[in-house]
């Protein structure tokens, strides 16, 4: 692929955009950013804060720990330390350096603060609206259809910044086109990639990620997924799942490491990363090699999810479980058609995987996803696939992967609804 290629340059910035740093849950975090963009835009200490979520958000925030607020979880949490002790600049980082100070004064903040939490009726399933007010000043910031995409700010009735929320991520101003992404031209990418141009990005993933992996098989966090997984053995694929789940495991519990995050998840983020870089450790990989797999799997990550969206009922580990399984099959030396079967393998078996919020079971429901998309590898190794027609499989993958897309973005919304209200009631 030649480098000045449009396909080329946007696929270098699609990495650039998606391969960021965050530091716990995106959805608590997105509320704390919110918080304490609205706390800077007061100009002062809010007396009551209202935060109106989307049900995803809700969902997503309910049961997973916020980092630096001693255990504490849910949106009151995530609103108040962002008000507190964020910085209203780091965006997905924005609680990555509270004060003690700021730790110690949250409870009491929360005992004589009001923070009204209310279910916000919206077309965009990533919602949040956060109202700050003190004395008679007011402030309002919204951050809509993406963790940090901030779409509106108003302060004291006067309209500072406002967007179209309605506007697809792809259409948005300055946006890469994602349309553009293809298995093919994602292995020809990977092939002939000048690396330089994103080993920046790379390394940071494997470096942070790897730390907060490690963390996790350390010390206790959640249900120890990852340590549970090395006590039944220490073969390679289930090494390949503890890593992934371990990262999992000190993340949905409060750990305060941050991570790389991939489709605005760090979950996915390290589903798509942590499988490969353990194995490129056992066949003995060089790091050019390795970052040459890890293109395919962020990106073959990233182009199931365009289709799907940053949150809906699917959980998202199974679109980067594929992907991961898609990198280890080109690390392997699989071809683009190896690669191809690799990621209908693994939807066939694990597609339709619920996605009942952040919390401690979500690094199990990784282990699950990393196992299918090592098997959907395997498989195509011995000579199996499945079929057009088997399923929701049709043939060719864009069309497969089109369809798994159609099943989580629409067959799957009143699921999501239904999951939503059960977690609520």
């Amino acid at each position: 692929m030649e480098r000045d290629s449009v396909i080329y340059q946007t696929y270098v910035a699609i990495l650039r955009r998606e391969l960021v740093c965050a530091m716990g849950c995106t959805e608590p975090i997105a509320v704390a950013y919110c918080a304490a963009k609205a706390r800077a835009v007061l100009g002062r200490l809010p007396e009551r804060i209202t935060v109106e979520a989307s049900g995803n958000i809700i969902k997503n925030v309910k049961s997973v720990v916020v980092p630096n607020t001693n255990g504490g979880r849910g949106i009151a949490v995530a609103a108040a330390i962002g008000v507190l002790g964020g910085d209203e600049n780091a965006e997905l980082e924005v609680i990555s350096h509270v004060s003690d100070e700021a730790k110690a004064q949250l409870s009491d903040y929360l005992t004589r603060t009001p923070v009204e939490v209310k279910p916000v009726v919206s077309d965009c399933l990533l919602d949040i609206i956060v109202t700050v007010s003190a004395g008679d000043s007011r402030a309002q910031v919204r951050i809509a259809n993406e963790h940090a995409n901030i779409v509106r700010i108003e302060r004291d009735g006067k309209v500072l910044l406002e967007k179209d929320a309605a506007a697809p991520e792809a259409e948005e101003k300055d946006a890469p086109d994602y349309s553009l992404l293809t298995v093919k031209d994602i292995c020809d990418f990977a092939a002939t990639c000048e690396l330089d141009d994103v080993r920046p990005v790379l390394r940071r993933q494997i470096e942070l990620n790897t730390a907060i992996a490690e963390e996790g098989l350390r010390n206790d966090y959640g249900a120890n997924i990852g340590k549970v997984l090395l006590k039944t053995g220490g073969d390679l694929r289930t090494r390949a799942k503890a890593y992934a789940a371990a990262g999992s495991d000190a993340r949905m519990n409060g750990c305060e490491l941050p991570v790389v995050i991939c489709s605005g998840s760090g979950n996915q983020g390290l589903t798509a990363s942590l499988p490969v870089l353990v194995y490129a450790r056992a066949l003995g990989a060089d790091e050019d090699k390795l970052l040459r797999a890890l293109l395919v799997s962020n990106l073959v990550t990233l182009h199931e999810k365009t289709g799907i969206g940053r949150l809906s009922a699917y959980c998202g580990a199974v679109s980067a479980g594929a992907g991961a399984g898609a990198g280890i099959a080109w690390l392997s030396g699989g071809s683009e058609k190896d690669v191809a079967h690799t990621i209908v393998n693994a939807l066939a078996i694990s597609s339709g995987i619920v996605c009942d919020g952040a919390k401690s079971s979500c690094a199990a429901k990784i282990a699950m996803a990393v196992e299918t998309g090592i098997f959907g590898w395997e498989m195509y190794w011995n000579g199996q696939q499945f079929y057009g027609g088997d399923g929701l499989v049709v043939k060719g993958v864009e069309n497969s992967i089109a369809s798994f897309s159609r099943l989580a973005r629409v067959g799957m919304r009143e699921t999501d609804q239904e999951i939503i209200r059960m977690m609520t009631e």
